[in-house]
């Protein structure tokens, strides 16, 4: 039986807690201080909501709960690079060929990023990762 995939996208808020939602089912979120805090608060709401299920026969937004599904985690752009602060933005912007200052209004939120940006910042990240992965000493 096919997986249901289920698009689940990380954020750093400005306050440095973590949340995690699931856009495709509303109201459902998790929360915490980290990361995995927040994935564990998220499978505690998904249980809940399986509970309520249970308990009502209502399914609501909930139904695909149900069936064979896997949670894709996935960052929103500021969510990414609030989590990975070490990055030097302006240099890394340069390095991929974006407007300094426009990489900069992304990485607060202030703008959004088309995809055709967001494709382009994370073909950059895995360069980067590519090159940092052969680094020898």
């Amino acid at each position: 039986m096919k997986k249901t995939k289920l698009r689940a996208v990380i954020e750093k808020g400005k306050d440095g807690l973590y949340s995690i939602y699931i856009p495709d089912i509303s109201g459902l979120f998790g929360t915490g201080e980290t990361e995995d805090e927040a994935k564990e608060n998220l499978n505690e709401a998904i249980d809940m909501s399986l509970e309520y299920i249970e308990e009502t026969g209502q399914t609501a937004d909930y139904a695909v709960l149900q069936g064979n599904y896997e949670i894709e985690y996935v960052y929103d752009l500021s969510g990414f690079f609030k989590t990975f602060d070490f990055f030097d933005i302006s240099s890394f912007a340069k390095y991929i060929g974006i407007n300094p200052s426009l990489m900069r209004r992304y990485k607060s939120g202030i703008t959004k990023a088309s995809q055709a940006q967001k494709s382009k910042i994370a073909e950059g990240i895995h360069s980067v990762a590519q090159q940092l992965s052969g680094a020898q000493f």
